[in-house]
């Protein structure tokens, strides 16, 4: 932790977990550990084509075949 109350989170964690680029986290505490998780996504459902689409209600970057698999 810096001396501005930032973490890093190692290349190889990141790698790991699929974080890229700036991504909001959670934070929270819990039996004296801090515990990182990826912030969901607001979102809703739009109909297009007759389909149900999940739509995010902030600009994402696109996802990988690799990364939904």
């Amino acid at each position: 932790m810096d001396s501005f109350g930032r973490l890093v989170v190692a290349k190889t964690l990141r790698d790991e977990l699929g974080i890229e680029g700036p991504t909001d986290l959670e934070l929270t505490a819990s039996d004296g550990r801090l515990e990182l998780t990826v912030a969901d996504v607001p979102a809703r459902v739009e109909e297009r084509d007759g389909f149900p689409v999940l739509v995010a209600d902030r600009p994402m970057r696109p996802m990988s075949t690799a990364a939904v698999c």
